[in-house]
């Protein structure tokens, strides 16, 4: 990206049409943009997000920037997570061999009972390579999937390498970021990038926090992001897209939404939710999590969050109204 050329062209274009500072803003609308980036953006990269349709994440990127470049003047901040890892992780081929030696198969679910009965166990290489006790890599295999199984959301799934720290795929898709800068300028806005999911020992859907955060001795693997909580329950609304639905998606709202904190302020009703501008995880022949998506959806909404469409005006959205006319 020309970014010399396009950060002229952003303050060249808030001149024109009179785009004022962020901070000045009256009504302020946070955009969380969950996990756009290569790896799960772009067909043939390592995880990309098809949808039932095939070009899910593809369409979706197009819509999230017709979305921001159309309400440029009214979004206060964008909030970019990204997903973050290394080869060395619980839900990499690498971490698990069989009796054989052999690596699980991309996709592959991983039971409680498939530990305990010696079908996977954690590669000794990897062991030793991360200083771990190895009976201790044991047990936390035995408590990690059973504390998955437990949360009722899935079991330990082996997923292929993918947002690999210091490769492309973890970079941004180019006209997402493209599109973030310019508001960057236009707005006098730095967008806040929120990394997620380097430990090495838990899955990290959601950006506010790890699947699992305790180990088989209580020791903690990953704490809650409260200082993410307390700046989205500052905003009048917090306005949710990205990939993917059925997973980054799907566990950052639920997180949002189980937050004592927003119960209590009443807040849930400013989250917006764009479902043109996400999709699930759907691999032919392997997986398709396009019902669980839309089931997490269904009780979003029936919690008070709404289900927009990038389409619609933001001004015409439930609440927003009634908010610019509370400030005005």
């Amino acid at each position: 990206m020309p970014y010399e050329e396009r950060a002229r062209e952003a303050e060249a274009w808030a001149r024109e049409h009179g785009l004022r500072p962020a901070a000045e803003d009256g009504l302020r609308i946070c955009l969380v943009a969950v996990d756009v980036q290569n790896t799960f953006c772009i067909p043939e990269f390592e995880l990309f997000v098809s949808g039932r349709s095939g070009t899910g994440a593809v369409d979706d990127n197009r819509r999230l920037c017709e979305f921001v470049y159309r309400n440029l003047g009214a979004i206060t901040q964008v909030v970019p997570t990204l997903d973050t890892h290394q080869a060395m992780q619980v839900f990499h081929a690498i971490w698990l061999v069989d009796a054989e030696g052999r690596h699980p198969e991309p996709y592959t679910l991983v039971a409680t009972s498939d530990v305990e009965t010696g079908r996977w166990r954690v590669d000794p290489a990897v062991v030793e390579s991360l200083g771990l006790d190895p009976d201790y890599a044991h047990r936390h295999l035995v408590h990690y999937t059973r504390a998955l199984e437990a949360s009722g959301k899935y079991r330990l799934a082996i997923w292929p390498y993918h947002a690999m720290l210091g490769g492309i795929g973890h970079a941004l898709v180019s006209a997402v970021e493209e599109a973030i800068f310019f508001h960057t300028f236009a707005r006098r806005s730095q967008p806040d990038f929120q990394p997620k999911g380097r430990s090495p020992l838990t899955e990290h859907y959601s950006v506010l926090g790890p699947e699992v955060t305790h180990g088989p001795d209580g020791e903690l693997l990953g704490e809650r992001n409260s200082a993410l909580l307390e700046e989205l329950l500052a905003y009048d609304a917090v306005v949710i897209a990205g990939q993917a639905k059925s997973h980054c998606v799907a566990w950052t709202i639920d997180d949002l939404l189980s937050s004592p904190l927003l119960r209590e302020r009443g807040l849930t009703e400013k989250v917006y939710l764009l479902e043109d501008c996400t999709s699930p995880v759907v691999v032919p022949g392997a997986v398709d999590y396009t019902e669980e998506a839309e089931a997490a959806f269904a009780r979003f909404s029936s919690a008070g969050m709404h289900v927009v469409r990038s389409t619609e005006p933001v001004e015409a959205w439930p609440g927003i109204a009634a908010s610019e006319t509370t400030r005005s």
